[in-house]
């Protein structure tokens, strides 16, 4: 008995490389982009080396995560304390460089916890300022600047026009972490000034795992009612997939509200990790939300075990599957996915004419 169950997950490994050995592989034409598509949500972040301000605690910098996401990025702890925190940007810059659909990539700044009017490092798990964002998006042609502004700092209004005037294409808020309340009515002067700037508030909404602690409470989609009424131009991440509030999944919370905000808009970015299949095709067949759909990465969190086209085989199958996991530029290998599970060119092209006019 010891003996077969020793066995059993070798064979299984043994039948799967069979498999992807004898399957053939697929052509891989996707039409490139005359211009290149704008990747909506990706990160940048540091340990404060070379000057750069970045903010990581201790709890989030000791864990498996963070190392995790250092091999994401492509550094070590060691190569930024030796070159600085810029090194994340340039490796990013390079790669996109080289990539044949995407052009871009909006570069997400994060505030942290703001209490008295200070970031109270205490409780603040990471913080990327906005000017180290933007100092890279100048300095690095293929990134754009995506500022973080927490609405509690009295100084909020100077900040957005700062960031506004640096270059930002919109304003992030991830309202698990940083401690806010999207539906606050104290935030309404703030979202009118979003709407008077002309900038989109990307907020990440449902469960939030990719940190050591979490107020979920906080990331309830209907949250957003608020600035869409004050007309925010809202792009909620990943299309709020993941957790349940009031019984409902989060993510089908937020698809019956794209029918009431023309101002609604949603990323497709961690829509390919292997806790999120299938939330994508079903929310390609929603009515009225394939128009309303932008692309993102969610980089550096593109990488195995987190991502492979061959968890998609049933929708991809597994010649497509072959072919897509070969391609070599993370950017490209996320578009092909994506584009493989029925991502539209339009959706590809809508982040630069959104964010980019």
């Amino acid at each position: 008995m010891i003996r077969a169950l020793l066995l059993t997950p070798v064979l299984a490994m043994l039948l799967f490389a069979g498999i992807y050995l004898l399957t053939p592989q697929a052509a891989l034409e996707l039409p490139a982009p005359r211009i290149g598509y704008l990747d909506t949500h990706a990160h940048i972040a540091g340990i404060g080396a070379g000057g750069s301000g970045c903010f990581v605690n201790a709890a989030l910098a000791d864990s498996y995560k963070f190392k995790f996401y250092l091999r994401g990025f492509g550094v070590t702890r060691a190569d930024l304390k030796e070159h600085g925190d810029e090194l994340v940007a340039r490796h990013m810059n390079r790669l996109i460089a080289n990539s044949k659909y995407v052009r871009n990539a909006v570069i997400l700044a994060l505030d942290g916890v703001i209490r008295n009017n200070a970031i109270d490092r205490s409780i603040t798990q990471i913080y990327v300022p906005n000017e180290f964002v933007s100092r890279m998006a100048r300095k690095y042609r293929h990134l754009k600047f995506g500022a973080s502004v927490h609405p509690d700092r009295s100084d909020w209004r100077e900040r957005l026009v700062r960031a506004k005037g640096e270059g930002a294409v919109l304003v992030k808020w991830l309202p698990a972490i940083m401690d806010i309340d999207p539906s606050d009515p104290r935030h309404i002067p703030y979202y009118r000034t979003l709407v008077k700037l002309g900038l989109p508030l990307l907020v990440h909404v449902g469960t939030e795992r990719a940190f050591s602690d979490a107020n979920d409470t906080l990331g309830d989609p209907r949250k957003l009612t608020l600035p869409l009424k004050e007309g925010v131009t809202v792009i909620a991440a990943h299309i709020a997939t993941t957790g349940k509030y009031e019984g409902q999944p989060s993510h089908e919370r937020l698809l019956s509200m794209f029918q009431e905000f023309p101002n609604l808009y949603a990323d497709i970015s961690s829509l390919t990790q292997i806790n999120k299949v299938g939330y994508l095709v079903e929310a390609l067949k929603a009515p009225g939300v394939r128009e309303r759909l932008l692309y993102g990465s969610d980089w550096p969190l593109q990488f195995f075990p987190l991502v492979s086209p061959f968890f998609h085989w049933p929708d991809i199958g597994l010649r497509q599957a072959k072919t897509i996991q070969k391609t070599k530029n993370p950017w490209d290998r996320d578009v092909a996915l994506k584009t493989a599970l029925g991502v539209p060119r339009s959706t590809f092209q809508r982040s630069a004419r959104l964010l980019l006019q």
